[in-house]
């Protein structure tokens, strides 16, 4: 099977810091984009003279808040990777964006720039709560971001947050219905995570964050969710990404199957596999530090190690189970025994794959826990089964 090889570029930028992010962005008054640009050809380069040839499947371009990137810097982006490995016939070329209005100007320029796919963050539906999840657009500009979007590229998503502050279950049925009203091919629904580090993270421990729904409330809107895109023809095909069939993001894809993916950019992880050996990559979260890697010396590489054949099934296990196609159940067979996971209706096991079902996906933490937490000893090497890993 193949998994696919991508290319990730992280743009580390954003006008503001939400308060529920915990991604690697930062605010900067001023940005070389040349400089940048320069950057990243670079690492593009260097990156396919240890790889070799591929065929590239998929370009994602994330952050941060990517659409504040220069067009041109996209385009050479997107020129360069092409150059560099054969792209795939249907290759997947995704940049995410903020619903401004200036952004949203900006909208045809990328597309031009060979971008083909645009994952929108919308996050709400409600201005009162994009107010609290210190959003700058109001759900208008999302609205009409989103028809723009719509009729510049082939190919549009969406991403919005539920289980927010004082959010009950019939308001999150009641905005999930318009939202699906949208028609969008592949949406991304997530529950709202308070993360350490944070500024909701912050105000949370102080006990400043009111309203957020227990887990009896959490759970009504997961159900609601999965019912009603169900219902529209978005089932989930990953734990909070939703799509009609065929519309899946290929890149995300690459991700979860344990495929290849060349990181550049700061804060950005790779998995390359190289001599037959799998490498983990990972860059330096700071720009500044980033930068001045790459021009210094020539990568910006803060890490480069082989990931051993354990590490490997963990990760497989760890990202597949995240796919409502699942795992193969040869890939568990060195781990603790799931008779009582499938027993007790969280995972469902066939002679050829191992899948969470949707009772078991909303924990699919404790899962994992349970799975991984003691590896089996392997007592002959006839348990041993061909994986597609």
């Amino acid at each position: 099977m193949d998994r696919g090889f991508g290319l990730y570029v992280h743009w580390p930028f954003c006008q503001a810091k939400c308060p529920y992010c915990d991604f690697n962005s930062h605010v900067s008054a001023s940005i070389d984009h040349p400089r940048w640009q320069k950057a990243f050809l670079k690492e593009i380069t260097r990156i396919r003279e240890e790889t070799g040839p591929r065929k590239l499947s998929s370009i994602f371009f994330g952050g941060g808040t990517p659409s504040l990137m220069a067009a041109e810097t996209v385009a050479s982006i997107v020129e360069t990777a092409q150059d560099a490995w054969a792209p795939a016939d249907d290759i997947e070329i995704t940049l995410e964006a903020n619903p401004t209005s200036v952004e949203a100007d900006r909208f045809r320029a990328y597309a031009k720039a060979g971008v083909n796919r645009l994952s929108l963050g919308i996050q709400s539906l409600r201005n009162p709560d994009l107010k609290a999840l210190g959003r700058r657009h109001t759900s208008a500009e999302a609205v009409a971001a989103y028809d723009i979007a719509r009729s510049v590229f082939p190919r549009v998503s969406f991403d919005l947050i539920y289980a927010r502050q004082e959010q009950t279950a019939a308001e999150w049925e009641a905005e999930l219905a318009e939202a699906l009203e949208l028609g969008a091919d592949h949406v991304s629904l997530y529950q709202l995570t308070i993360e350490p580090g944070t500024a909701f993270g912050d105000r949370h421990a102080a006990g400043r964050l009111p309203g957020l729904p227990d887990e009896g409330r959490s759970l009504d809107m997961f159900n609601i969710t999965q019912d009603m895109t169900e219902a529209a023809g978005l089932p989930a095909y990953e734990i909070s990404n939703h799509a009609r069939p065929g519309e899946e993001g290929r890149h995300n894809l690459v991700y979860w199957r344990g495929g290849n993916w060349a990181g550049i950019g700061p804060g950005a992880h790779g998995r390359l596999t190289i001599d037959g050996l799998r490498i983990a990559t990972e860059c330096p979260s700071g720009p500044d530090r980033w930068l001045g890697a790459v021009e210094a010396t020539g990568s910006g590489y803060s890490r480069r190690e082989i990931v051993s054949a354990e590490d490997t099934r963990i990760e497989a296990v760890m990202a597949g189970l995240r796919l409502a196609e699942g795992v193969a159940t040869s890939l568990l067979e060195e781990y603790n025994d799931i008779n009582d996971l499938v027993n007790s209706g969280h995972l469902e096991r066939t002679p050829d794959f191992v899948r969470t079902t949707r009772k078991g996906r909303p924990l699919l933490d404790a899962i994992l826990r349970e799975i991984l937490v003691q590896p089996v000893p392997v007592v002959t090497s006839s348990r041993r089964q061909s994986s597609s890993n």
